[in-house]
């Protein structure tokens, strides 16, 4: 199968040398059992890229199993992936199978492999050196035939030098490593992806679309889309529904796009297997800073946004904060955990997505803030 061919079959959409590139990859290691790591920001389209390496292998009449490693609270994720055994804890009223159980001649996907405890890193290992599990409340070790293909949205080497990740499972993991690049990176393939979004989007909705004006388009191409794909979909479809079909033009995108930020950042750098120790390092101090510009960049906007109406007095009295009147570390972060819950009224999985952590970090923090 050709490229061009191949992209229609799957559902991968961009012209751009770099998806280009991944098409090619991808067509490389689909037929094979090599474990597969997907790195990005999120928002890439990392769960397209693993169904088509599912979906063109030898294993596509199995099932791909997709599990949300940051999802899945600590203490249950060893018995989601490995299964329990009838009584193995307190709730384990009867036995149950795994996801590795339950994905034994297909693919598991492992989304937000960064979220993974340690604990449960060291039996993944296993699975993948040996293909050996045990259920929790077991002593028996059992087998799986299950290809492994992760995505993360985090720079792993950055997690491993802060011993967050477990370096001999990081170098399992990228056997293949394939990258997403953001869609700021790539706006040549925007046109495409909105065509193909008002087809869907029109059908399903039986909605007759007006098309976009040049002013309309040259603002969908300059616009940055820090949620990357995802975002640009779901601005495609609040457009079309709440337009009523009407021609679409430049005043009416400004109306569905977030002011554009004063700093952009790559909060996500390109993973190349090939770089030496130098270029690694350099990246990883490289995009420790520009997090902390844009971590100073979010406080100083909570703490004008947040601090303008209120008066010294009660600042000082009401507020904590260091004894210089600017709140601690710890009761900004609350409070912007809070103002999400709020927004989101108290939706916690659209608070994590806007807060840009996982669930489990977020019902974590959650619980030590008392916000419960």
């Amino acid at each position: 199968m050709n490229r061009e061919g191949f992209q229609q079959t799957y559902g991968i959409i961009g012209k751009s040398p770099e998806m280009q590139e991944i098409v090619d990859v991808v067509q490389q290691v689909a037929p094979t059992d090599i474990t597969v790591l997907i790195s990005g920001e999120s928002g890439t389209g990392k769960e397209i890229i693993a169904k088509a390496i599912h979906g063109a292998s030898k294993r596509s009449q199995h099932a791909l199993v997709p599990v949300n490693c940051g999802a899945i609270p600590e203490g249950l994720i060893e018995s989601e992936l490995f299964g329990h055994e009838k009584g193995a804890f307190t709730s384990a009223a009867d036995m149950r199978r795994g996801y590795f159980e339950i994905a034994d001649g297909g693919t598991i996907f492992l989304d937000e492999i960064g979220e993974m405890p340690l604990s449960t890193q060291v039996k993944l290992l296993r699975v993948l050196e040996s293909g050996e599990y045990i259920r929790v409340g077991s002593s028996v070790a059992r087998s799986t035939d299950a290809r492994v293909i992760a995505a993360t949205n985090k720079l792993l080497e950055y997690e491993v030098q802060q011993k967050h990740f477990r370096p001999d499972l990081y170098y399992r993991l990228r056997s293949v490593n394939i990258y997403l690049p953001p869609l700021r990176n790539r706006k040549e393939d925007i046109p495409s992806l909105v065509e193909r979004f008002v087809k869907e989007i029109s059908e399903k909705n039986k909605i007759q679309f007006g098309g976009f004006t040049d002013n309309a388009t040259e603002l969908l191409m300059s616009y940055s889309w820090p949620g990357n794909i995802r975002e640009l979909r779901n601005t495609v479809e609040s457009m079309l529904v709440l337009e009523s079909g009407k021609r679409i033009d430049g005043y009416d995108v400004r109306k569905y796009l977030r002011e554009q930020p004063s700093v952009l950042t790559e909060r996500n750098l390109p993973v190349v297997s090939n770089k030496t120790v130098e270029q690694a390092e350099r990246e990883l101090i490289y995009r420790a800073l520009v997090d902390l510009k844009s971590n100073i960049i979010e406080m100083k906007e909570l703490l004008t946004g947040q601090l303008s109406g209120a008066n010294d007095s009660q600042i000082n009295h009401t507020q904590p904060h260091k004894g210089n009147g600017i709140l601690t570390m710890d009761e900004m972060e609350r409070r912007m955990i809070s103002g999400s819950l709020d927004r989101n009224k108290g939706n916690r999985r659209l608070a994590a997505k806007e807060l840009n952590i996982s669930e489990r970090t977020l019902y974590r923090k959650i619980k030590d803030f008392g916000l419960q």
